[in-house]
């Protein structure tokens, strides 16, 4: 959101801030109601919809990465307790979306491949969140959703479900000075709590906030972040005797979050390689 007329500094309206932001804005919303009439590219949303009511479900935002999600799959299914694992396909490339929608056919999961959209990084992540908000999950009406990214893995027995029976929502905090929201790829939320927000996962960078970081004002500013259970996330080096800055994983409990990808193919396939390690014994492979 832009910010409001009184937070503005005299900075700001030396520059003419409050002008070009709501500008921008206005591009921003027009650029979300358009996309959210857009059809799915694959899969019926009708019947996925219809299946969703009452349940817990659990939602992976795929991204031409078929390995996570075929290990995701498999570890969501060993130790994480939920009703629905819905597979959202936001792949560019058709091959890979083929690949994913195959091992979700597999998985026995859900899947839908979501409108095409070409936003940078983080307004992509949102308007496919919204997408999925506006077009499966509100008329679906589950008991709770969550929100995963595909390189997110549990490593242990764990239900992100069940702090909802105490609070409305559940997932790893991020800051930006005083305002903070749930990351977008580790986010739970109990239904009836929130069907009647105007919820927004859409970054909102006027305030430095990323992806999710729209619902402040509709969502969270309402909360007190002190009462809330919420799981830390700490970040390592993938592996002994390398630098944070060449690439780290991030863990939440016994959550792995792989964190996205390198330009130095390298570095990623031996950090890939590590992932694989890792996840192996809880794979049931050697």
């Amino acid at each position: 959101m832009p910010k409001r007329l009184s937070d503005h500094t005299l900075e700001d309206w030396l520059h003419l801030r409050p002008l070009t932001q709501t500008y921008k804005r206005l591009l921003y919303d027009a650029s979300n109601a358009l996309h959210l009439r857009k059809p799915a590219r694959a899969g019926d949303t009708g019947a996925i919809a219809r299946g969703l009511a009452g349940r817990d479900v659990l939602i992976t935002l795929a991204y031409e990465d078929p390995q996570a999600i075929e290990w995701q799959a498999r570890l969501v299914r060993r130790y994480v307790p939920h009703d629905v694992y819905l597979i959202a396909d936001n792949s560019f490339d058709d091959a890979a979306a083929a690949a994913i929608r195959a091992i979700a056919e597999r998985a026995d999961a859900p899947y839908v491949r979501l409108p095409r959209n070409r936003r940078r990084l983080s307004f992509n992540h949102g308007l496919a969140l919204n997408w999925l908000w506006h077009n499966l999950v509100r008329p679906g009406a589950p008991a709770a959703f969550g929100f995963l990214d595909d390189d997110f893995f549990p490593t242990a027995p764990d239900d992100p479900f069940a702090a909802l029976a105490g609070q409305d929502f559940y997932g790893v905090v991020r800051r930006a000075g005083e305002r903070w929201f749930l990351w977008a790829g580790f986010c739970f939320f109990r239904f009836a709590a929130v069907v009647d927000k105007s919820l927004d996962f859409r970054p909102d960078y006027f305030d430095g906030l990323d992806t999710g970081g729209s619902n402040w004002d509709v969502l969270y500013r309402h909360a007190d972040l002190a009462r809330l259970r919420m799981p830390p996330m700490t970040a390592t080096p993938y592996k002994d005797g390398v630098t944070m800055s060449e690439l780290y994983f991030q863990w939440s409990g016994g959550w792995l979050h792989e964190v996205g990808t390198s330009d130095r193919p390298a570095i990623q396939a031996d950090k890939r390689a590590v992932v694989a390690a890792l996840l192996a014994p809880h794979l049931g492979e050697r």
